[in-house]
């Protein structure tokens, strides 16, 4: 598999591709579809980076006490509450 720059570049190459207009309709209905597909592929590995960089920023918290990001479950509310 290509790495992400070279498959960017590649989508790009197919936008021109369909936006010229010499080109043929078939192959800019075949060149559009290439490019949806390559792009819904970035945009998957762009989500994945997203989340390392998310990671990274805001470590999950290690202590006992609930931070912010930490799930809240309404569920129980009516129990007492453990010391």
């Amino acid at each position: 598999m290509k790495n992400f720059e070279e498959r960017l570049n590649r989508l790009e190459q197919l936008t021109q591709l369909v936006k010229a207009p010499q080109t043929p309709l078939s192959e800019a209905v075949t060149s559009f579809e290439e490019g949806f597909k390559l792009a819904q592929t970035l945009e998957k590995d762009l989500e994945k980076m997203e989340r390392r960089v998310e990671i990274l920023l805001n470590p999950p918290s290690t202590g006992s006490t609930p931070s912010e990001a930490d799930p809240t479950f309404d569920l129980f509310n009516d129990l007492p509450k453990l010391p």
